[in-house]
């Protein structure tokens, strides 16, 4: 059942009854049990000056304002640290309602479906995931070639060209999955007016680009100062804490990609062809080492610590946390693998079945990208410029 009313910044307004019951779907425990009290608001880090963030946004799910709840930006602002959820006098989850806010506009942005199973069907996600890297490994194996010699060829093995083509075929289909989304993002963000205050010249747009990019998505600076470990751990090392497990596992990922990208554009311009040895400190090679090392170290922590269950900030998991941590440290531990074996002295005939995996595992985790958490990475940056241009100051939220 659904009715329309006006409002003045996002008219007409479509109210849902359906609406909570599909958030919970996503993971949000009980909506219902949100009395507005403000107790979220008041202890978190990040909330806004007007008492709105994240009370505002849960009132929206309450009301049945799908696109208000959908055009708000302060949806990608959680840095999901559990504070509020902690103080919740009704056990609301509020932090476990953010999460599911995110993961429910993530699906919305998609229009093939599958971020919407993949992020609420726990048996779907694990067998299409399976399925995926098996057809891709399989695809790969087609193209094998027989070898022999002492030092492991993994591109005589599988052909470079036919390796680096189809991941061609899959930047790809990322990429037209992620601009889709983020196209229909940007829309829907557009359908609220900007404060009257906000401003939208060349050179604020410039700041919150900058704002959002690199001092919040890069540098994290924010989860750095403001959103604190639980209490009693704050005297943990800094390799400990949540904001550097966390970028562990960005920068991992990141170094790696950049990696591969580099070793295809040496190959291209025949600077160092695909399949040569070089020594661990080359610098392509020793950057896909340290963004191994980091990401394996990232998510390796991350998992611990979602099974222990002993932080409010992994209290909850949902099916996108799991799968898509999985994947990351399968992909991290087989590169590992795969580097020892070109290490070693005799060629290990393991090497190259972990070579495929490895290759399928990787090119699993671009596929999927724009359709689970790491869409995260995608609407989040837009979200926070968009809050930054509006507010004028301080940035998503201040």
């Amino acid at each position: 059942m659904s009715v329309t009313t006006q409002d003045r910044s996002l008219a007409p307004v479509r109210l849902e009854r359906s609406l909570i019951p599909e958030l919970e779907r996503f993971g949000a425990v009980d909506v219902s049990a949100c009395f507005n009290c403000g107790s979220c608001t008041a202890v978190c880090p990040i909330g806004t000056e007007d008492g709105a963030f994240p009370r505002r946004l849960i009132r929206y799910a309450q009301l049945g304002m799908r696109d208000r709840l959908a055009a708000s930006p302060e949806v990608w602002s959680c840095y999901a640290c559990g504070e509020c959820t902690q103080s919740c006098p009704r056990d609301a989850d509020p932090a476990g309602f953010m999460a599911a806010a995110r993961r429910w506009a993530t699906a919305s942005h998609d229009h093939t479906g599958l971020a919407r199973r993949l992020a609420t069907s726990a048996p779907f996600a694990t067998v299409f995931i399976t399925l995926l890297v098996g057809a891709l490994a399989a695809f790969l194996y087609t193209a094998h070639r027989p070898v022999s010699g002492r030092e492991i060829a993994l591109f005589e093995y599988l052909p470079a060209t036919f390796v680096h083509n189809l991941g061609i075929a899959i930047l790809a289909a990322f990429g037209v999955a992620a601009i889709g989304g983020l196209v229909r993002c940007c829309r829907t963000l557009s359908r609220v007016r900007p404060a009257e205050h906000g401003t939208r010249s060349t050179r604020a747009i410039g700041e919150a680009v900058w704002f959002a990019v690199a001092r919040e998505s890069i540098a994290q600076e924010r989860m750095r100062r403001e959103c604190a470990d639980d209490p009693g751990v704050e005297a943990r090392p800094w390799y400990l804490r949540r904001w550097f497990i966390h970028a562990a596992t960005m920068w991992g990922f990141l170094g790696l990609l950049v990696a591969t990208i580099a070793d295809f554009l040496l190959d291209l311009t025949g600077l160092k062809p695909t399949g040569v040895h070089v020594p661990l400190w080359y610098p392509v090679r020793l950057l896909g080492t340290l963004g191994g090392l980091l990401l394996v170290y990232g998510t390796s922590v991350s998992i611990v610590r979602r099974v222990r269950k002993r932080e409010r900030s992994v209290a909850r998991s949902s099916v996108s946390d799991w799968w898509f941590l999985w994947l990351l440290w399968f992909a991290g531990v087989s590169g590992f693998a795969l580097e020892l074996a070109l290490y070693l002295p005799d060629a290990p005939g393991w090497g190259y079945p972990v070579f495929l995996f490895h290759v399928a595992v990787s090119m699993t985790l671009v596929l999927l990208a724009p359709f689970g958490k790491f869409a995260h990475a995608i609407y989040r940056p837009v979200a926070l410029a968009v809050l930054r241009l509006r507010s004028g100051s301080g940035g998503a939220p201040a």
